[in-house]
């Protein structure tokens, strides 16, 4: 069966490099595409047509991910799509995701697709309760949602009943209280009430904003163990490297902030970090397969480098993207007022 197997994808293989063209489905958090590319394309070359096609300019936050047996991994721009371990079944499907989050929302999102892309993927995340959020913080993020969807408040148009078929809350927080639907509703509708005078573009930055201070945002966790062999959790951001116990992902037992780290260095399953201060330990740690080790030294060299670029004077092209987003910004509101 093995040799069956092999000789199937021997097969599949023999057949894409006699094929000119491969079919990929890009998954974004708002809608799937369907490309035809040519067998030739680097990973670089996919990214940028969805990119293009989006209208999206602030490329450095995203990637596209793929699913890889039991895990997952992130397309790598200079090599050949079809010389990774991607998916052999097409269309090869690839999630347009954010791989990077911003250190301050409202600073460095620039365009409106970039903010609703980080908008729509944070609202999922604290739906499905990859972030932790607390009740009250939930209530509120809930009604910054309805919103962002719904536009302004008008209470003849947004009449009891009107959320009945909206998922707005994790449901480990509706699971805390004793309260019916038709009552989380009318909380959420009471601050949403309140937001009067935004638009929707402002809704889902102040969603962000708020979103950005809880303690998972923007975390990616992989299980560690240390050189004693003690199960532990590293955490990877764009502020820099913590260390978790397994069973507690909101407050780290140490962290390495990115202008306080020397080096990462990587060898074998070894990974050490060595602080600029000499006098502290090195700290060394592993994972065990080799696949988590590249996905951990990627995040970590792009969340290093994102970071020195925060503190560097914008490039023109930002500074561009910036004064032509002033504009549009200004625009909107002289309409809104007529």
């Amino acid at each position: 069966m093995a040799s069956a197997l092999a000789a199937k994808m021997g097969f599949n293989s023999l057949l894409r490099k006699q094929a000119k063209n491969f079919n990929v489905r890009i998954c974004t958090m708002e809608s799937d595409m369907e490309f035809s590319c040519e067998v030739k394309w680097k990973g670089k070359d996919l990214f940028d047509l969805v990119c293009r096609t989006l209208g999206l300019r602030e490329t450095w936050f995203f990637g596209l991910q793929y699913n890889i047996k039991d895990t997952f991994a992130w397309l790598k721009m200079e090599k050949r799509v079809l010389d990774q371990e991607v998916p052999k079944e097409e269309p090869i499907t690839f999630y347009f995701l954010a791989k990077f989050y911003p250190e301050n929302a409202e600073e460095e999102l620039v365009q409106d697709i970039t903010q609703h892309l980080f908008f729509l993927q944070v609202k999922k995340k604290i739906l499905e309760e990859e972030i932790h959020c607390p009740p009250e913080a939930s209530v509120l993020l809930a009604s910054y949602a309805v919103h962002a969807k719904y536009g302004e408040y008008d209470p003849n148009v947004h009449k009891p009943g009107f959320l009945a078929e909206e998922e707005l809350l994790p449901k480990r927080v509706i699971n805390l209280y004793q309260m019916t639907a038709e009552m989380w509703e009318e909380r959420i509708t009471a601050c949403y009430a309140e937001h009067r005078g935004r638009t929707r573009d402002e809704a889902e930055m102040e969603y962000l904003k708020i979103a950005q201070d809880l303690d998972m945002y923007g975390v990616n966790y992989f299980l560690i163990r240390n050189k004693k062999g003690t199960d532990l959790l590293l955490g990877v951001d764009a502020l820099g490297l913590h260390i978790y116990e397994p069973d507690n992902r909101l407050t780290p037992k140490c962290s390495f902030p990115w202008n306080e780290i020397r080096n990462i260095s990587y060898s074998d399953k070894e990974f050490t970090i060595k602080p600029l201060d000499k006098k502290t330990n090195v700290f060394k740690f592993n994972s065990s397969r080799l696949r988590v080790n590249k996905l951990i030294l990627q995040l970590c060299i792009g969340n290093h480098d994102l970071f020195m670029r925060r503190r560097r004077v914008d490039s023109l092209e930002v500074q561009q993207m910036k004064a032509q987003a002033r504009e549009e910004r200004a625009r909107k509101q002289v309409l809104s007022v007529n």
